[in-house]
């Protein structure tokens, strides 16, 4: 999904206490014209049109598809899911989970919870009817200490995390995405990935800010094995 930019035009007033970096933020999030339309579409914020523009790429979205969305609030990739698999409040197809608590969303079921807690797997198989899932998604991201180097280490960290996760839940030849940053360590991980999934790929979607070293990894065809860090991972139920 694309539109066109609007210029940038409207610039803030100077605040005092405000932090040039907050005020720089909130130039970029008032021109920003992904928010803009995210506002007036009625999505939760304007990462909602990075998973658009994924699927839009690599069709993972098909109705009837179960979908898992690690670190959901406030629920943008959610919303998307649920309207493209067709999950309604009868029949829920979307879980999401998070340490925060998102406002609901009719045909997804959202749970305040840690996904790393031991309890966490049977939990969102409970909630997805007894089903494993067809797609485990992914936009988080860890807090930055502004230090390059200790920033990547973190989020490729939570990425590893959520991958492993992933392997646990996700149904034979089910898909992951995931968010990724450039930083040097992520080859490896792309490395251990291919092992598990039949085709691993990357993209950085238009709504991707392009001063930002975000990329978006969408690995699909699972193979249900396990990861190296001890993720066992089971076929599909019949």
């Amino acid at each position: 999904m694309q539109f066109n930019a609007r210029p940038l035009k409207t610039h803030l007033k100077k605040v005092k206490g405000r932090r040039a970096s907050s005020t720089k933020w909130l130039q970029r999030q008032i021109n920003d014209p992904y928010v803009a339309e995210a506002h007036r579409l009625g999505f939760r914020g304007r990462a909602a049109f990075k998973i658009m523009q994924l699927d839009d790429q690599f069709h993972f979205f098909k109705p009837g598809k179960r979908v898992v969305d690690l670190g959901c609030a406030p629920g943008g990739w959610s919303q998307v899911a649920v309207e493209r698999v067709k999950s309604t409040p009868e029949n829920p197809l979307v879980v999401g989970m998070d340490l925060l608590e998102a406002k609901p969303i009719a045909g997804a079921k959202l749970v305040q919870m840690d996904f790393t807690a031991d309890e966490a797997p049977a939990k969102l198989e409970e909630l997805l009817g007894g089903h494993k899932a067809d797609i485990v998604m992914s936009d988080m991201a860890s807090n930055t200490t502004g230090m390059h180097s200790i920033d990547h280490l973190r989020i490729m960290g939570l990425l590893e995390m959520a991958y492993d996760f992933a392997c646990k839940i996700l149904n034979k030849n089910g898909v992951f995405i995931a968010k990724i940053f450039q930083g040097g360590t992520e080859n490896q991980f792309l490395a251990e990935m291919k092992k598990n999934f039949a085709v691993v790929k990357h993209a950085k979607p238009d709504a991707s800010r392009k001063d930002s070293s975000e990329v978006y990894v969408v690995a699909t065809g699972f193979r249900g094995g396990a990861s190296e860090n001890g993720a066992s991972a089971n076929n599909e139920k019949s």
